[in-house]
């Protein structure tokens, strides 16, 4: 009787180049939004001091900011996953649930397999 074997896409100890590629772009972004930040929190902290912003309107522009920050990043993170998913549609990368349903589909007919060799 055959085993069930389950199909994986083998693991490399080498990244992946695109993975590496998209990780790097990910991670600019994130380092030149945090220094955008900082500078903002900085520069309505001189302002507050200056008198020239309350304090209260100070943390109000500092939440503005952050809440737009947010709403940029989920943008943003919804912009790579398209981009994402049309590279791997354009280079027939298969999809986790594509490996998962060959998967089942081989699991499948290793079953009819052992089934015939019984009788």
């Amino acid at each position: 009787m055959a085993t069930k074997t389950k199909v994986a896409p083998e693991e490399s100890k080498e990244p992946n180049p695109l993975f590496e590629a998209v990780r790097k772009v990910l991670l600019a972004g994130v380092g030149a939004v945090s220094l955008t930040v900082e500078a903002i929190e900085d520069l309505v902290e001189k302002l507050v001091e200056r008198g020239e912003l309350t304090e209260e309107e100070g943390r109000k522009l500092i939440n503005d900011v952050w809440s737009k920050r947010k709403k940029d990043a989920k943008k943003a993170e919804e912009e790579v996953n398209r981009r994402v998913d049309e590279l791997m549609a354009r280079f027939d990368i298969p999809t986790k649930a594509e490996f998962e349903d060959l998967s089942a589909q081989i699991s499948e007919v290793s079953k009819k397999v052992d089934t015939l060799k019984k009788e």
